[in-house]
């Protein structure tokens, strides 16, 4: 059974459907699958409502999934929520404030790319978004499609990456508060890609410590492709702060092989996998 708990669907941007996604993940070899968009769960919904495919009956377990961004001192960090239960009230209340929050994001990054002479980009980035949120990657793509940059990492690198204009901050809430929305939804909190902050062993720690006391309870092993040493490393962290170890492609859209759906590296036997009291 191929596991990938760490998936982003990209069928409210169009990209694919809520069948193509299925399909695509059950041809990767995928059975078990989470669908963790960023502070939302819309497209969860969208392939439960949509999907036509017998999930239980063909032995393919999609699991309700949440990636939940928040603060832990300055630095952005996103907290993944696994077998979350929707429908509780504070989970609920909570991803309408991450989405209020967005939406002001986009707004600010569009006018900021109004400033630098592509005006018309909220409009165009809504109209690839549909009724998803409105995110970078379609800002980028607004970039591209208007001749502005030549593909989507240039986007990144000159306007929307880390630094650049597009890398508006909000004021997202606290690490322990989106753990608390995890918990109280009956649901388990895990730490994403940690070696995506870049921080230092020391800040990284801590981090893990601060998330642990939370209410944590994994720590994301394996995210796409990585090396063997990030993987060993990650691994031995887990066992330290006595967490779960979680795996995912990260997959947001089929253009990038480098998070393909279900294509990562094993979970090493040394940890105790997050879906093993499932």
């Amino acid at each position: 059974m191929t596991t990938d708990l760490h998936c982003h669907t990209t069928a409210s941007d169009g990209q694919l459907t809520p069948n193509e996604l299925i399909e695509r993940a059950k041809q990767q070899g995928v059975s078990r699958l989470a669908i963790t968009d960023h502070d939302s769960m819309d497209g969860y919904f969208e392939v439960c409502e949509q999907a036509d495919v017998e999930v239980e009956r063909e032995q393919f377990q999609l699991i309700a999934g949440v990636e939940l961004s928040c603060i832990w001192g300055k630095a952005l960090i996103h907290i993944v929520g696994l077998k979350v239960d929707p429908k509780v009230p504070v989970l609920v209340e909570g991803l309408q404030s991450q989405q209020l929050a967005r939406e002001q994001r986009a707004v600010i990054i569009a006018q900021k790319l109004e400033k630098l002479g592509f005006s018309g980009a909220l409009e165009y980035a809504s109209a690839l978004a549909g009724d998803g949120q409105v995110g970078r990657p379609h800002f980028a793509r607004f970039l591209v499609e208007k001749g502005h940059v030549s593909s989507i990492s240039q986007a990144f690198k000159k306007y929307l990456g880390a630094g650049k204009p597009g890398d508006v901050k909000l004021t997202w809430p606290a690490l322990e508060t989106v753990v608390s929305w995890i918990v109280a939804s009956g649901g388990q909190a895990v730490l994403a890609h940690p070696l995506k902050y870049k921080m230092t062993a020391t800040k990284l720690r801590a981090l893990i410590a601060d998330f642990k006391a939370a209410g944590g309870v994994a720590i994301e092993v394996v995210s796409g492709k990585q090396t063997a040493d990030q993987t060993q490393h990650l691994a031995q962290l887990s066992q330290r702060y006595q967490l779960l170890a979680s795996i995912g492609s990260d997959f947001h859209q089929p253009d990038q092989p480098w998070n393909e759906l279900g294509q990562m590296g094993e979970l090493p036997k040394s940890c105790e996998p997050v879906w093993s009291g499932w």
